[in-house]
């Protein structure tokens, strides 16, 4: 039955209350908007990866979160204070599908700088935040997601498959972001670690902008098998000694172990650099050998998630060539949103690359 003052039906969503603590399923009726938001149908989500370090507490969110920040739906409505365009200027309505940035930088902020507005005072971040009240659908574990404004969104192509255009607003946005603080790539041999979306997408990205050579380390062999499908010239899993791979002019780290960033410290050329962005939750210190900085006069360069041109450029890199690249396989199983506590435990026990919510 539809709410007669929103005109919609009532919204399930999926309430995550702590480690160990099982989903908890509630419906509520669709809140009017307010000036400049958008009321989102949620087709997809992906389980990110920092959502399955909060499922296993080694994240830790608000109790009571809707999560799911991957997430591509269709525009139910629009509320008449919004432009109805979306960030590149191209005309919006109901029906179109829409993919949007992971934050919303509220109304009178100021970024700390122009290309890091995703460090905003007051962020606020879908699939981050408490759910209570009138506000649940702020994630992707839910029937709709309500759009603040000054979100970021994007009109895509109807023709890219859902379990891809949902990866584009967190993993392919974010690894976009880490080649802009790379720098040039053509011509540069650049070594990855991790074979997990983000950096599968990463040696895509590289190849594409024409690196010389690209490996990709990893421990877990099932996962390096992607990597030739995906651009890499070698797969390798760690060495317990000498590193077999050559010197790499960029090192981008998508893990987050203090081993695999030492290992890529270690890997650099004279004036290499390199790129973390898979550190986002505790672990040990990084230990580093300053001499080893100063002599061969390295870089190394932190990213925590992106900006609206990398954004941008990642729905174009995806638009561009979802086709060429196997993203879609990735997904390597599917569940409904009733089933929500079942793609958790095998994201977590399985540890596949992606897991997706059909919704």
């Amino acid at each position: 039955m539809q709410d007669p003052l929103s005109g919609f039906p009532p919204g399930k969503a999926a309430i995550f209350n702590g480690k160990g603590q099982p989903f908890e399923f509630i419906t509520r009726q669709v809140p009017p908007l307010r000036p400049g938001e958008i009321l989102v149908k949620t087709l997809y989500t992906t389980l990110c990866g920092s959502d399955i370090h909060t499922y296993c507490g080694r994240r830790l969110e608000p109790p009571q979160v809707v999560l799911g920040h991957e997430i591509v739906g269709e525009i139910l409505r629009i509320d008449a204070a919004h432009s109805h365009r979306d960030f590149g200027g191209n005309p919006i309505g109901p029906g179109d599908t829409v993919t949007w940035s992971i934050f919303s930088v509220p109304a009178g902020v100021t970024a700390p700088r122009p290309d890091m507005p995703q460090k905003s005072d007051q962020l606020f971040k879908y699939g981050h935040v408490l759910a209570e009240g009138n506000d649940v659908f702020n994630g992707g574990l839910a029937d709709y997601c309500i759009l603040r404004s000054n979100t970021a969104l994007i009109k895509i192509s109807s023709y890219i498959p859902l379990p891809v255009a949902a990866t584009i607003s967190c993993a392919h946005s974010t690894v976009m972001g880490a080649l802009r603080i790379a720098g040039e790539i053509a011509g540069k041999k650049t070594l990855v670690f991790g074979a997990g979306l983000l950096g599968l997408s990463c040696i895509a990205m590289c190849r594409e902008a024409g690196a010389s050579w690209i490996g990709l380390v990893d421990p877990d062999a099932g996962r390096l098998k992607w990597g030739e499908q995906f651009g890499a010239d070698h797969a390798y899993t760690p060495p317990k000694n000498e590193l077999p791979w050559p010197e790499a002019d960029i090192v981008f780290d998508m893990t987050g172990s203090p081993e695999a960033m030492k290992m890529g410290i270690d890997s650099l050329a004279l004036g290499g650099s390199a790129i973390w962005i898979g550190a986002v939750f505790p672990a040990e210190p990084v230990p580093v050998d300053a001499q080893k900085i100063v002599r061969k006069l390295l870089q190394i360069r932190g990213l925590h998630n992106y900006n609206y041109e990398d954004f941008v450029n990642a729905a174009a890199f995806i638009e561009n060539h979802y086709r060429k690249y196997p993203f879609e396989d990735l997904v390597e199983k599917e569940y409904p949103l009733d089933k929500v506590e079942e793609a958790f435990v095998f994201a977590s026990e399985h540890k596949p690359v992606r897991v997706g919510i059909k919704i």
